[in-house]
């Protein structure tokens, strides 16, 4: 989650920043999170690739050369795997809560993106506190719900959870009604 840190008004809050859709009052961007990056990506397949074809070149020289073809589709098969797995890291959620509702923009690892608005005036955060592996975050209003982070760790998703509440809790009591 990337989320740049406001500065304090003197009460502790945070101020709402503009925009043209009028304040912004919670703008973060959710990806999965992938520790290995393309150059531990090459390592990686570099000495399985090594490996594999020691084995098969040991087999072979043994005289059991099937192995050796078995040995190539093993390191394909794991290439593909890791190739499946980045393509899943192009996902994203950004959240953007202004003056003009909450916006759900979602990148599928396709590329394809679906953009989503719900009205901010009733909408609930659900999440389990403590979170459990299962747990889901859940943005719902009129009966229906928006599950968001699917790919976030639980703590993850409990961080997004509280931080998205307390912006809808500032976006619902403005300033001017404080007084």
């Amino acid at each position: 989650m990337t989320q740049p840190p406001p500065a304090q008004k003197q009460d502790g809050s945070a101020p709402a920043a503009e925009s043209p859709d009028g304040s912004i009052y919670f703008d973060a961007t959710l990806q999965p999170h992938r520790s290995l990056g393309p150059h531990g990506f090459m390592l990686v397949m570099g000495a399985i690739a090594l490996g594999g074809f020691a084995v098969g070149l040991a087999f072979s020289l043994a005289g059991a050369w099937p192995v050796a073809g078995f040995a190539g589709l093993e390191i394909l098969m794991l290439f593909f795997a890791f190739k499946l797995n980045y393509r899943d890291a192009k996902r994203s959620e950004r959240l953007r809560l202004t003056d003009a509702g909450l916006e759900i923009l979602r990148t599928l690892p396709n590329g394809r993106r679906t953009r989503l608005t719900l009205e901010p005036a009733w909408l609930s955060v659900r999440m389990d506190d403590p979170p459990a592996h299962h747990s889901q975050l859940v943005l719902a209003s009129h009966g229906k719900g928006v599950v968001l982070g699917e790919f976030l760790t639980p703590g993850e998703r409990l961080e997004v959870a509280r931080a998205l509440q307390s912006a809808l809790e500032q976006y619902r009591s403005p300033d001017h009604l404080k007084a």
